[in-house]
């Protein structure tokens, strides 16, 4: 029974019934509107005066109520207020005006009905508490009694007990229907409001969208950050080493850190300018390094953390890396980062770098096609007790992710005795 009277008075009945009195009050207009149309039809009469005609300009105010309704504030407007009072879940309801004409229809279809049953349970609400305290009280209230009221059972010389029973039974069939009215409301919402097949659609390009920039994000943080703290480190472990011993080694370790940190703190602040501004292109931003202007620089930093790098670069390779596409020589650059981030983090031994480019075949493609391969390889494990190697980490996956964005791919993992990480990524035939 506590269940049943707090699902007709409870705080989210009370929440649905203020939702319907507050179509009642959006209706008004239209019905003030419509009363004048009808009165002057009528005959130039107050049509409020006339229930027929009344009923009338109630009826004719909803089409216009509905015609109002495809403009595209209505449908945000109407989800924020079911939401706020009629308890629906804000995941069953469509973000945003309506895009489509079916989407403006059901939405038209729910500011009528949100605004008719409004206005009967806003009448309802005026009208039947006066009448039902009036009927209560009537037994005893002797100036009530000498008032003529007439309506049969509502009759001031009906017996006296028959009255306050009827006042409750208004005040309970009030309740009833704005609760009746208020669950039906609240069960069409989602039919009516919820989003369409374009809104989904909608809604899932913009999480992907979303999810593609915090992706690439990660890839530069973890790239630009991740590299210069793997290199730091074994710059700053191997200067400690020989601190006694090598001067001049200590001092190009030192010289190395300060330049990996600077460059890092430049790149640093590219992302974080994309994070607040979401434009990496601003004129403060660092430019983002490149493989034909940035690579020796790269090998250097890596060297001076004790790690030999030999670097086996194809001359014509050197030569069109000026020319390569913008994004194809950033790319090819972090992927080659990530390579010597993971040997310097995870493996021991020299690292051997080869980069080419060649002729292509793809099944995908009609005719030959220009790629740009890198291979890097070095022993797998290390004996100083660095992290075992593995097959898939953070890191890789993100120059994975940058590889297929060009259109290329990559393989890391053990070969031939050593690990190797090959990156071939696609030209094309113009990009020469």
């Amino acid at each position: 029974m506590r269940d049943g009277l707090g699902g007709l008075l409870g705080g989210r009945a009370r929440l649905r019934w203020v939702h319907q009195i507050l179509g009642g009050a959006l209706l008004m207009p239209y019905f003030l509107l419509t009363e004048v149309g009808v009165g002057m039809a009528a005959g130039g009469v107050n049509a409020l005066n006339s229930f027929p005609l009344a009923l009338a300009s109630y009826a004719a105010a909803l089409p216009l109520a509905a015609a109002t309704a495809v403009f595209g504030l209505v449908r945000p407007l109407s989800v924020t207020a079911v939401r706020a009072m009629c308890g629906v879940a804000g995941d069953r309801l469509a973000e945003g005006p309506a895009r489509s004409w079916a989407a403006r229809g059901r939405t038209s279809a729910w500011w009528t009905l949100h605004l008719g049953v409004g206005a009967v349970v806003s009448g309802l609400t005026l009208a039947v508490p006066p009448m039902a305290v009036v009927l209560i009280a009537l037994p005893f209230v002797s100036g009530l009694r000498e008032v003529r009221l007439g309506l049969g059972w509502f009759a001031t010389d009906a017996q006296p007990y028959v009255t306050p029973l009827l006042g409750i039974a208004l005040l309970a069939g009030l309740v009833l229907v704005a609760a009746g009215a208020g669950a039906l409301l609240a069960r069409l919402a989602p039919v009516l409001l919820g989003p369409t097949a374009a809104d989904r659609l909608a809604a899932a390009e913009e999480r992907a969208a979303d999810l593609a920039v915090r992706n690439r994000l990660a890839r530069e943080l973890h790239d630009a950050v991740g590299h210069a703290l793997s290199a730091v480190t074994l710059q700053a472990v191997a200067a400690r080493r020989v601190l006694d011993r090598d001067p001049e080694f200590v001092r190009e370790a030192l010289a190395a850190i300060e330049d990996t940190t600077r460059r890092t703190v430049g790149e640093l602040d590219a992302v974080l300018g994309l994070l607040r501004d979401g434009d990496p292109t601003r004129p403060d931003a660092a430019p983002a390094p490149t493989l034909a202007a940035d690579l020796d620089g790269l090998l250097a930093r890596t060297r001076a953390a004790g790690t030999t790098v030999t670097a086996d670069q194809d001359p014509g390779a050197v030569r069109e890396w000026v020319q390569l596409p913008a994004i194809a020589s950033r790319e090819a650059y972090r992927i080659v980062q990530e390579g010597l981030s993971n040997a310097l983090r995870h493996g021991s031994g020299p690292v051997e770098l080869r980069i080419r480019v060649h002729e292509g075949e793809d099944p995908r493609r009609e005719g030959a096609h220009r790629e740009l391969e890198i291979t890097m390889t070095n022993p797998p494990a290390a004996p100083d007790g660095r992290e075992p190697r593995t097959t898939g980490g953070r890191g890789l996956r993100g120059a994975a992710e940058r590889a297929a964005l060009l259109g290329g791919a990559i393989e890391a993992g053990p070969h031939e005795g050593r690990w190797r990480l090959k990156a071939v990524l696609p030209l094309g035939e113009g990009d020469r």
